[in-house]
């Protein structure tokens, strides 16, 4: 399953913009969305006869400083008493979400982002995780998968003590690239030392995972520069490591104007660096598990892949599948009874809705059956690398070749190009198109057809 071939031709002729997929429809796709519609879907979760247990998701969006590579909602700031205005409201929101699902529902996903969820102090983690446990049924033992955002730069070992104390079993580090030109031109300065020792306390006070996240396109990388710090991060033995393209997208992110369009690398060089992520770390024993992402062959992830339980959502790769997504905070993005509703996204306007007792939802969708059925198909291309048609006909009750006579169409030249093979009674993604596993998704979202990819988002290299 996690075998992938880098064919560079190919990719320079596939090489368009298009969606990651961590919803479908996209958030491109919401528009005006009330407090009444989520709520309607938040009850209508309920009465499942065998409701769905939750995955909550705190945005946390502070910053000490910012990355100029960011394209996340945060506010910068060294005001340390913001985060303290910020929880309280937090709270109520926590308060106002409790009251919408029944208390029966465990919580098997958790996450805090951001931001920096660790720009917060030791004292307020401990507050936010209390109040959740108040409000929703966390679990008591280690059993759920409890995962946070960290800035290395943010922790001592005493911080990751904290976070295991309170119930994270999960820890996602930033890290983006070890050569310190880079650092210092996307202003992200970050010795390995203090990686190092926040990786070895996570593992010293016995955490499931430890995920690293890089990006591949930052000023003044090279190939032999990327290298090493590849070969850093698998000397740390980094149990997830996720290779991300960086967007150059300063018309829509303000941050990345500081950053000079000349020292970014040309295309081609990012594609040789691509190229090197591939196969240095698959033949460090990484297994390749699709959108950037790559896990050890005994991670959770990869077993899900090998078992086709495998589910990807607002958080990425995840082995709970079938969870209701209640977000809060700023921005935070909800996936609740077939619809995506999202918070307001600035301060103002996220305290201003909660004084006068409302849930801060602006926008999202419903879905409708096509929206379900074409989301399912790519959640079953993008998590595994295959679709098998008559599964989809039974439980959509639709006739494949009819309903998709398109997409098969669309898909020709990607089997000519042995991207993909039409195997009896479905689809196999041959080791070649794994790495463009986002363009064979893309086939099956009817809004981008219509729409185009326009600049929303990043390319594949």
């Amino acid at each position: 399953m996690s075998t992938v071939q880098f064919d560079a031709n190919l990719i320079r002729r596939y090489d368009t913009a298009g969606p990651r997929y961590t919803s479908y429809p996209t958030a491109v796709a919401f528009g005006p969305f009330t407090e009444d519609e989520y709520k309607a879907h938040a009850y209508m979760s309920n009465e499942d006869p065998i409701p769905l247990p939750l995955s909550l998701y705190f945005h946390i969006p502070f910053c000490d400083t910012v990355c100029f590579y960011c394209a996340c909602n945060k506010i910068a700031t060294k005001d340390r008493s913001l985060s303290e205005k910020y929880l309280t409201y937090l709270f109520r929101e926590i308060e106002m979400q409790s009251r919408l699902y029944d208390r029966d529902r465990l919580v098997e996903q958790l996450h805090w982002g951001g931001g920096t969820p660790t720009f917060l102090s030791h004292d307020e983690m401990r507050a936010l995780m209390e109040k959740t446990r108040e409000h929703f049924s966390l679990h008591i033992t280690d059993e759920g998968d409890y995962s946070i955002e960290i800035d290395p730069r943010s922790v001592t070992p005493e911080t990751i003590g904290v976070l295991r104390e309170i119930g994270f079993n999960r820890f996602s580090l930033g890290v983006q690239d070890v050569d310190e030109r880079v650092q210092v031109a996307v202003n992200r300065v970050q010795p390995i030392e203090q990686t190092k020792a926040v990786i070895e306390a996570c593992r010293a006070y016995g955490a499931k995972s430890v995920s690293v996240d890089l990006i591949y396109g930052l000023p003044f990388q090279t190939v032999e520069s990327f290298r090493q710090t590849l070969d850093t991060i698998i000397e740390l033995s980094a149990d997830r490591i996720s290779v991300f393209n960086y967007a150059h997208l300063p018309n829509l992110f303000k941050a990345q104007r500081r950053i000079n369009d000349d020292d970014l690398p040309s295309g081609e060089t990012k594609l040789q660096i691509m190229q090197l992520a591939v196969e240095h770390l698959t033949s460090a024993g990484y297994e390749y598990i699709g959108m950037d992402h790559f896990a050890k062959p005994d991670d959770e992830l990869a077993i899900a892949q090998r078992q086709g339980t495998l589910h990807r959502n607002f958080q990425g790769y995840t082995t709970h599948a079938d969870c209701d997504l209640v977000a809060m905070g700023v921005s935070s993005i909800s996936s609740v009874a077939e619809c995506y509703s999202q918070n307001v996204k600035t301060l103002d306007e996220y305290y201003a809705a909660i004084d006068a007792g409302h849930l801060p939802v602006v926008r999202g969708i419903t879905l409708d059956e096509d929206d379900v059925l074409r989301r399912e198909i790519i959640q079953q291309l993008a998590c595994h690398f295959s679709l098998n048609f008559a599964q989809i006909e039974r439980a959509y009750h639709v006739n494949f070749a009819e309903y998709f006579a398109t997409e098969l169409a669309l898909m020709q030249p990607m089997a000519g190009d042995d991207l993909l093979r039409f195997v009896d009674g479905g689809i196999e993604v041959t080791p070649r198109g794994r790495f463009l596993i986002r363009n064979i998704c893309m086939v099956f979202d009817v809004g981008l057809r219509k729409q185009g990819a326009q600049q929303r988002f990043s390319r594949v290299i």
